[in-house]
This record gives structure tokens, C-alpha cells and sequence, in this order.
């Protein structure tokens, strides 16, 4: 999947505050993105089929028994690390973490502690593609965490757009895009001004003449 300008726009975007999640974690207060969020982000701005995850390394490297909440219950400690590899955009991104489970079941121990570690070394991974999967939450101001995106969505989609209808040599395939269910959709969601959308008319007529003389040749 190349590197668009609507998908650079949505890299760059700064981050949602409300998609900010927060804990405590030795005594100070630390900000975070879930991992169901991370995978979404990851299918809206990659596509479905647009990345892949795979585990290339996971260990454990503690297992201890232990007590277990203000009762002392007898249970198990278990912690693992992880190496995760995502692909996107042609690039290949490894990320490392680690998952802690604590649990009466040892196998429930185990199962929470790997989980932990895959989804943390997957957040690293994704993190180093922008700010969506957390990169802005490493900048202790946070200046690309707002309340609301602020992103002009017609800029990135007018130059794909424009970068699309040059690549056509056949005529009817491409009066068929511009025609096409999900073309209609995707200006609609631009939310193009009619100046914006006679300017890719005009660019379609140029291109259909160039066609039309090189069929004539």
C-alpha cells in the first residue's frame, strides 16, 4: 500500500483526547491508547488488508507463586515479553512489551500474561507510525493531543484524487471510477467545495481528451 496523501493527512492528524486513557503506575499517572483502539485505527487508515501482525517472539520469564488480594489467597505471578512485527505502507516495524498475569488458575495466569505482552509490543510497533497509535503521547506537553481533529480532509483527498486520474488509459474505466458508488462517497466525505469538485471535472476532461488522442494516433 503506498504512502497517500489522505493517509499521511490521517498519520498526521493530532490525536483525540478522548481516545486517552490514563492510569497510575508507580506513583505517577500514565497515558496510554487501548489496543482494540490501535487495531481499529490501524484498519481505518491502513485497511483491512493493509498491514499484517505477526508474534516473532514471546517468552516467559517469571512464574512464582503468590498471594493473592487483602484475603492472602494463594495464586500465581507470571510475566512474559514479546516481540511483535508489524507491516504497513511497504515498511516493516518491531516493537517489544511486556504482560503481567496474576491469577488463582496458573493457566489463567499465563493466558493474561501473553495477552498483556502481544498487545503491548503490538501498540510499540504501530506507535512508530504516528500519532494515532500513540506516538503523541510520548511529547510530555502533548501538543498533538487535541479535543477535536482539525484536519481539512479535501486537501489529501483533492491530490489523490488528481494523482488517480492521471494514472487512467482507458477512457471508460475512467468515467467508471469517477462514476463508481465509492468515489461519490469518498468526495462526499471530503466534503469538497463545488470550486473543488469543477477543478477534478476539468483535470477528468483534460485526461479524457489526452486518451482520446492517443487512441486516434
Amino acid at each position: 500500500m503506498p504512502l497517500t496523501e489522505m493517509t499521511k493527512a490521517a498519520l498526521d492528524a493530532p490525536l483525540i483526547r478522548s481516545n486517552v486513557k490514563s492510569r497510575q503506575q508507580g506513583g505517577r499517572g500514565v497515558f496510554y491508547i487501548e489496543g482494540w483502539h490501535a487495531i481499529a485505527e490501524a484498519n481505518r487508515i491502513f485497511g483491512f488488508d493493509g498491514w499484517s501482525r505477526e508474534t516473532v517472539e514471546i517468552k516467559c520469564v517469571s512464574e512464582k507463586e503468590r498471594e493473592i488480594g487483602a484475603q492472602k489467597n494463594p495464586g500465581w505471578g507470571v510475566t512474559y515479553i514479546c516481540r511483535v512485527r508489524i507491516e504497513a505502507l511497504g515498511k516493516v516495524r518491531d516493537g517489544c512489551g511486556s504482560g503481567h498475569g496474576i491469577d488463582r488458575d496458573l493457566g489463567q495466569a499465563h493466558e493474561s500474561a501473553i495477552k498483556e505482552a502481544e498487545t503491548d509490543a503490538m501498540k510499540r510497533a504501530l506507535m512508530t507510525f504516528g500519532n494515532q497509535f500513540g506516538l503523541a503521547l510520548y511529547d510530555k506537553e502533548q501538543t498533538n493531543v487535541e479535543n477535536e481533529a482539525k484536519v481539512d480532509w479535501s486537501i489529501p483527498f483533492m491530490a489523490d484524487a488528481k494523482n488517480t486520474i492521471k494514472t487512467f488509459d482507458d477512457e471508460s474505466l475512467l468515467r467508471a471510477w469517477w462514476a463508481s458508488e465509492g468515489q461519490k462517497n469518498a468526495r462526499r466525505e471530503a466534503e469538497l467545495s463545488k470550486a473543488q469538485v469543477d477543478e477534478l471535472i476539468a483535470d477528468l476532461g483534460v485526461r479524457i481528451k489526452a486518451i482520446q488522442a492517443k487512441v486516434a494516433a
